[in-house]
């Protein structure tokens, strides 16, 4: 199943999404795309559905992120050997764990916003991971029991904030408003036969700047579900962002920054297409 929030931001609606690419109304079935949901019970019910019995929404309604606020967004570091080596970085032994903030989280088309004082603010492709089932020191060779889905993730970065005002913690610089943009949809994985062979892509204003494969990553999916779980435990709707592919702005010589007006488009295979454009900073000082 490809399963979708639709609707203005905040009211967002639960959805499938039909053979014919468009969005069916789960309303009626589920409260949201949450924990309640992503249970593997509730899934197989839901996968029994006939989605033509289902309500159509009419038009192209605003997307949401797939994942209603999740207790944990998990983000980990340096996990292609290739964007290490551009990054300047060794590749590592273990996984590098930061965490992108809650407040970071927006639909897969919406806006990304320049924080103010933004100097490099930089992309990133990468899978993001589901989880289904409460993870607590899981083996590896059990670990993608307990994934309920996948998904497109951009991992927006603010390099200036994240390598020189973070004292040696990135959160500073990945946790900004709109830093997080989920979706299109979470695909469960009946329809992801293997989540170490997916292509991935990511153009700004139509230019090529990622192309990679998650067969290249340092540390799988398993490997990742199977290491969080011994240092926190992992709850049905959490999200782990798994690492990007060579070809971001901050490895290129001379180096290359977002700006305002910029349009950012990537995608994965099987899991769908997101499209952000790049916009000023337009908010106001809290009272």
């Amino acid at each position: 199943m490809k399963l979708v929030r639709y609707g203005p931001a905040g009211k967002e609606k639960p959805g499938l999404i039909d053979a014919d690419g468009k969005v069916r109304d789960l309303s009626r079935k589920v409260k949201d795309i949450d924990a309640g949901t992503l249970a593997p019970a509730k899934l197989k019910e839901l996968a029994k559905l006939d989605p033509n019995k289902l309500a159509l929404v009419k038009g192209r309604p605003r997307l949401g992120a797939c994942v209603a606020m999740p207790s944990k967004f998990v983000a980990i570091g340096l996990n292609y050997s290739d964007h290490a080596k551009e990054s300047g970085n060794p590749i590592p032994e273990h996984p590098v764990v930061f965490f992108k903030s809650q407040t970071c989280i927006v639909g897969p088309n919406d806006n990304i916003m320049v924080p103010r004082d933004s100097t490099q603010l930089d992309w990133e492709v990468e899978l993001g991971v589901v989880i289904g089932r409460t993870a607590r020191y899981v083996e590896r060779k059990d670990a993608l029991k307990y994934v309920a889905g996948y998904c497109v993730i951009n991992d927006v970065s603010e390099r200036d904030f994240q390598l020189k005002k973070g004292a040696s913690q990135w959160n500073k610089g990945k946790g900004c408003d709109t830093f997080g943009p989920l979706g299109p949809w979470l695909v469960t994985t009946d329809e992801i036969r293997d989540p170490q062979n997916l292509a991935m892509w990511l153009d700004v204003n139509g230019v090529r700047k990622q192309t990679g494969n998650t067969k290249t990553m340092i540390f799988g999916v398993a490997d990742l579900v199977a290491d969080l779980s011994r240092y926190m435990t992992l709850l049905p709707g959490d999200v782990i962002t798994t690492g990007t592919p060579p070809g971001v702005g901050m490895g290129m010589k001379p180096q290359q920054w977002l700006q305002p007006g910029d349009i950012i488009t990537l995608g994965i295979d099987g899991l769908g297409e997101q499209k952000q454009n790049v916009v000023a900073f337009k908010g106001k000082r809290a009272a």
